[in-house]
């Protein structure tokens, strides 16, 4: 109790605990299939209809390029003199991407709900989906005030710092139906309100403890490993206590323990952060606080507004005034072409379209799995509760790659020295053989189908913004990364309404238009599997063209910055 009065509450620690709670409840879009037969049920929608909606979900959800925008002007010194706009700035702050977030999240599912319990009159289609598209899109200010910022906490593990803020994003579905299991099973109405109150309340109230923080410790690696841990254990609880639901009829009374004990491990973040204060070794270390460092005039910045971009034949990227790579140990270089790119340098790249593609295939087809869940498996004959089951096993899996492929990657970085877009062709090219799996329609296909899928699915949101950040640099990570996404919902409605939904409605049949049967999605999952592959190939020429560079530069910046 000592410890924690003296806790400081501006360092990055606290900031990463703040940003792992907000994280947690940022995950609701994983849910719409709890709440999807609600919204067709109410709304009279067919199944294109309500992919339709879902779609929308996936635009919000993926063109953050305003939170991009919001949270580059909030943490930037913009290179003012003048006094009253330097205290303007340091009023500014990752905060406010929180907060106009909070408040599109607020409006949209509240009026989701209210049209689902006839508060307001049944809106038409295209007024639902511009709801969806609120609720999702205060989404991307959640995530990108939280990655963006700790990326910039831990540069030299970001792979790892992006896996743990994606990771429990994966995680907060399975949270949030704990929650709705527990208190408002087979309420699905009353679940949309929740989502209202908690998504938005939640970021309100932690908003203020997340900031940049410019320092550097030798240890970093031992309470990011901590955080890692706490992840793992709650998935691993998360999956016991669905496995344990699949398979007996939990009492209500034994639902809210659980509960509460999941509560107390998602709570334990914060004593990694007391401990990393009350450390000798991090007593001097931690002597920087998180005012506002940010602040500084930073050279590259400058640089980058400056730079004019050429290609070298042989792959390499660089400044006609940068130095030949390898020919220099210092941290200058700082992306593929030398200085930090903005965003109209980003798109007139290769690299950036090749990411684009890789993310259409990848994630348009892992968005379309889990939005029609509820549909494949009531087709193959599943129970309201299994296909409830699956939504939150499949949390787990996406967590399990969110988190994996960030740390995964960080190791073989920096011990083995593979380039990082290696793993997105590996993880793209599994997601391909889970899609066929799920096409088969054999017996539990559709359990290990959606555990390759979910896991190479997740992998994909650790791996982009990290791959952006070092072939694009950080300056303008959130609205770069934030652009790249807006492919996924692009990838999402090719294969969500023109693949899966017209294939479905064009096969089904009676009353309700339900379909039956392998036949319901088998052709569908046939095409995401091949348009997955093509992702992956698409992910190998990344991986050629940027190999020279991870190899020269990315691994001798991080070993100078672990030297220090």
């Amino acid at each position: 109790m000592e410890r924690l009065k003296q806790l400081r509450l501006n360092t990055r620690w606290v900031s990463t605990v703040a940003s792992i709670w907000i994280q947690c409840t940022s995950g609701s879009l994983y849910t719409f299939s709890i709440y999807s037969p609600a919204l067709k049920t109410t709304q009279h929608y067919d199944q294109t209809t309500l992919d339709t909606v879902s779609v929308f979900k996936d635009i919000g959800a993926n063109t953050g390029t305003l939170s991009g925008v919001l949270y580059t002007y909030s943490t930037s010194d913009h290179s003012s003199h003048h006094p009253r706009q330097q205290r303007l700035t340091r009023l500014l702050g990752p905060w406010v991407v929180l907060l106009v977030g909070a408040i599109q999240c607020f409006a949209g599912y509240f009026l989701m709900w209210a049209s689902v319990v006839g508060l307001i009159p049944r809106p038409p289609v295209p007024v639902m989906c511009l709801f969806m598209l609120f609720a999702a899109h205060g989404m991307t200010f959640f995530n990108t005030a939280d990655v963006v910022t700790s990326v910039r906490n831990f540069p030299t593990y970001s792979g790892t710092a992006v896996g743990i803020m994606k990771g429990f994003v994966g995680l907060s579905g399975a949270i949030l139906i704990q929650v709705y299991q527990t208190f408002f099973n087979n309420k699905p109405t009353s679940y949309l309100l929740l989502l209202a109150l908690l998504a938005s309340i939640d970021p309100l109230l932690l908003m203020w403890f997340v900031r940049i923080c410019n320092t550097n410790e030798g240890n970093e690696k031992k309470h990011l490993n901590s955080f890692s841990l706490i992840a793992l254990i709650v998935a691993a609880y998360l999956m016991v206590i669905i496995i344990l639901e699949h398979i007996f009829a939990l009492p209500f009374l034994v639902r809210v323990l659980t509960l509460i004990l999941l509560l107390l491990l998602l709570a334990s973040p914060l004593y990694v952060a007391i401990r990393v204060q009350g450390s000798d070794s991090d007593r001097t270390s931690e002597t920087s606080f998180c005012e506002e460092d940010e602040l500084t005039d930073d050279p590259h910045e400058m640089h980058a507004e400056k730079m004019h971009v050429r290609q070298d034949p042989v792959g390499y990227h660089r400044l006609p005034s940068e130095p030949d790579v390898g020919t220099d140990t210092n941290d200058a270089t700082t992306s593929l072409w030398g200085g930090d790119l903005d965003l109209l340098q980003a798109i007139c790249t290769l690299e950036f379209w090749i990411l684009s593609f890789a993310m259409a295939c990848g994630m348009g087809s892992g968005l379309a799995t889990v939005n029609n869940i509820s549909q494949i498996g009531g087709s193959l004959g599943y129970s309201s509760f299994e296909t409830s089951s699956l939504i939150s096993l499949w949390s787990i899996w996406n967590f399990l790659g969110r988190f994996g492929a960030g740390y995964v990657s960080d190791y073989f970085l920096h011990v083995k020295e593979w380039a990082r877009p290696l793993f997105m062709v590996i993880t793209l090219a599994a997601m391909s053989i889970g899609h066929l799996i799920i096409a088969s329609g054999l017996p539990g296909a559709l359990y290990a189908g959606s555990i390759l899928v979910g896991v190479c699915y997740g992998s994909q949101w650790s791996l982009m913004p990290t791959i952006a950040s070092e072939i694009f640099g950080v300056l303008q990570m959130g609205t770069i990364f934030n652009t790249i996404t807006i492919a996924n919902p692009v990838g999402s409605y090719i294969f969500s309404v023109r693949v899966v939904g017209y294939i479905y409605d064009r096969e089904a049949s009676g009353e309700g238009n339900k379909c039956t049967g392998t036949h319901c999605f088998m052709l569908s999952f046939f095409i995401m599997g091949s348009a997955t592959l093509c992702g992956s190939l698409a992910a190998f020429g990344l991986f050629l063209r940027t190999k020279r560079f991870y190899n020269e530069v990315i691994l001798r910046r991080l070993l100078h910055s672990v030297r220090e």
